[in-house]
């Protein structure tokens, strides 16, 4: 069967079937303008000038946005519109996935050899080298596996502490603390520890008087720190528009915890109800401003955390499995590729969850199985699926237009309607070769699928 050959406009990812259809639109829609790279817009030649000076003083938080990683609440529509369709190597951002992989392979030479070189970057140590399921398991205790017994409760002596003094030593009272990150959902592995504290106040007549307030109070915050009996453990790290970041060294030196401090009102409050989270969907749908939108979606925290943390002690332990197959899998960003961006953690952990319903949740099973599933899955990524309906109808109409124009993989956060935490990445078949190379490890050597796994036989 003969494919019709599409002719695609880079400006804004629309495909057309001729040519002099594609320069049609072109000269309609476009002509006469100019990329703009620091905010990755259309703009006419001759307002440049101008919209250059507008947006100089927003390039700093637009970097930092790009790089921010641990809360699973930034992926949210900002994240969810910008990232999937941006370049790997020059940034720029396309109106779809296909328009900004043909760039790639255009402009940058992004061949399957290319990716090949510099997607897998096996550590020399990993998982994938061990033979069979009792030797992944004496892997997975000596160096997947946190801290237990006394030494864990030292640990969550030493953050509850650090935790209530960030709490006092912020200016601003805080009305409510919440709480996130892997420590806190007990998906943390060795040497990898988040930690994420949102401070919220109640709101104040004046919004966004009250942010600047909040934001100055961080600022403040870092000072104060560094004065108490933990600040020669306590190393800060880079400034960010809107959060505060900083290790935390504790329990005798032996480990540290990463640390990410956010402080906003209170949008939503302890006990919201069903109608209050509805319009605070409809304000992240509907809402333009980006930093507006992130912040608004750190009062869906708690539900992020809960729907992770309820998870079996089975499952947690699979999930660590895959954040330290994504740790010591991949090659790191170069140069050339330094706008790539993984899965984030909180993706995977969504993924791993629906495989183990797919395999009707039991409470025992086979760490080398699941993981297995987990790979094979992510080879087929284009048909990853998945949507919950624990916080939202599915006639929720914010849930229905979401829902209807989504891409693959597409996993909806099971909180928030409004986002496929999916779109976080940009580099969905880098995922998928290595998964498929770690397949071929001598992990899996011989494996194949046994009950409740026989559903992976199909993929």
């Amino acid at each position: 069967m003969w494919a019709l050959k599409s002719y695609n406009c880079e400006r804004c990812g629309s495909d057309f079937i001729s040519g002099r259809a594609l320069k049609y639109h072109f000269q309609q829609k476009h002509l006469g303008e100019v990329h703009h790279e620091k905010c990755n817009q259309a703009v006419l030649r001759e307002m440049q000038q101008g919209h250059s000076e507008s947006t100089r003083d927003r390039s700093t938080m637009e970097t930092h946005k790009l790089h921010w990683e641990n809360l699973e609440e930034r992926n949210v529509k900002y994240m969810a519109t910008k990232i999937s369709k941006t370049c790997r190597m020059c940034s720029r951002h396309f109106g779809t996935v296909l328009s900004r992989e043909n760039h790639e392979i255009q402009e940058h030479h992004f061949t399957a050899r290319k990716r090949a070189q510099m997607s897998a970057g096996f550590s020399p140590h990993n998982m994938l080298e061990c033979k069979g399921p009792q030797e992944l398991r004496r892997f997975a205790d000596r160096n997947i596996c946190p801290a237990s017994g006394s030494q864990r409760a030292a640990c969550a002596a030493e953050v509850g502490a650090l935790i209530l003094l960030i709490q006092a030593s912020f200016p601003v009272p805080a009305s409510r603390v919440i709480q996130g990150g892997s420590y806190v959902k007990g998906t943390d592995i060795q040497g990898s520890s988040e930690i994420d504290i949102v401070l919220l106040s109640k709101a104040s007549p004046d919004v966004n008087h009250f942010k600047k307030q909040l934001r100055d109070g961080l600022e403040t915050l870092r000072e104060n720190l560094k004065r108490t009996a933990y600040g020669n453990r306590i190393l800060m790290g880079r400034r960010t528009p809107l959060s505060l970041r900083f290790s935390f060294l504790c329990t005798g030196s032996l480990h540290s915890h990463s640390f990410e401090i956010i402080a906003y009102y209170d949008v939503l409050g302890p006990t919201p109800s069903t109608d209050l989270k509805r319009r605070l969907y409809r304000r992240l749908y509907l809402g333009e401003d980006s930093d507006e939108a992130q912040l608004w979606a750190l009062a869906l925290l708690p539900h992020q955390v809960d729907f992770v943390k309820a998870s079996v002690l089975r499952l947690k332990e699979l999930i660590r499995l895959v954040r330290h197959w994504l740790r010591t899998s991949f090659a790191s960003p170069t140069e050339e590729n330094k706008f790539r961006r993984l899965p984030s953690s909180y993706s995977l952990e969504l993924l791993t969850i629906y495989i183990w319903e797919r395999a009707e949740k039991p409470l025992s099973f086979s760490l080398l199985q699941g993981m297995r599933a987990v790979l094979k899955l992510l080879v087929q990524y284009a048909d990853i699926n998945v949507v919950w309906h624990r916080h939202y109808h599915r006639k929720f109409p914010i849930f229905v237009k979401v829902n209807q124009k989504h891409t693959r993989p597409f996993i909806l956060d099971p909180v928030n309607p409004t986002v496929n935490v999916c779109d976080t990445c940009n580099a969905w078949d880098e995922v998928a070769h290595v998964a498929k190379l770690s397949l071929r490890k001598p992990l899996f050597s011989g494996v194949r699928a046994e009950p409740p796994w026989l559903f992976t036989d199909a993929w």
